[in-house]
């Protein structure tokens, strides 16, 4: 999470700078991520987003990847992440009313479950929390990931209630700030949020059908 243009979604461990390359590179050339063409689908249970989509449903096409960015080719493949904060997910899920698979894609995405991350932005934790953020999501401690996850879902049911459940645009305020959302009312041209969602929403489609 951020509220301006730009941020560097680095995540690093303090005082230790060779480990935080490692874990950097890692994270680039493992399936720390995964994008992919994504489709919107009509079914008896709703709108659900997908990149697998096949002829006996209802889809249409919904978000490109960018096919030409090396970085996005080499993170294709798909590792789920560890099981250990499904039940504070699944609380933060009934308590908001956001889909688990969506708050599993987000955290992914944001700090690839490094519950210490700490962007050099200053967002720490799970789900990116900025420090001027806390008071408003009920956090006293970022990188508590109870308290981390509750506050992040609570954002992210904010930015989905401001844009009457699009989620593109949710995730993308939830990026780079409803401000830069409502300047250009549209997913910002920033190539950090334009990945970013994409990001996000192929993994949400893969935690959905894993």
């Amino acid at each position: 999470m951020k509220s301006a243009k730009g941020k560097d979604r680095s995540v690093k461990v303090p005082g230790f700078r060779a480990i935080f390359f490692l874990f950097a590179w890692l994270c680039l050339t493992s399936p720390c991520t995964a994008l992919g063409d994504i489709y919107k689908c009509i079914e008896p249970d709703g709108v659900n987003f997908t990149n697998t989509p096949t002829s006996n449903r209802n889809c249409t096409f919904y978000l490109k990847e960018n096919s030409g960015d090396e970085l996005l080719a080499r993170t294709r493949r798909f590792k789920a992440g560890p099981d250990v904060y499904n039940d504070i997910i699944s609380r933060a899920a009934s308590a908001f009313g956001v889909d688990h698979a969506l708050i599993k894609a987000v955290i992914h995405a944001e700090s690839c479950f490094d519950p210490n991350a700490v962007s050099t932005q200053g967002a720490r934790g799970l789900m990116q929390i900025m420090p001027q953020n806390d008071a408003s999501l009920n956090i006293s401690n970022p990188f508590d990931p109870s308290q981390n996850i509750m506050g992040g879902t609570r954002y992210l049911k904010r930015m989905l209630i401001r844009y009457n459940e699009k989620l593109a645009l949710a995730l993308a305020a939830y990026n780079a700030g409803p401000s830069a959302v409502d300047k250009y009312n549209k997913i910002p041209p920033y190539e950090e949020t334009q990945t970013y969602v994409q990001k996000v929403m192929s993994l949400y489609s893969r935690y959905k059908s894993s």
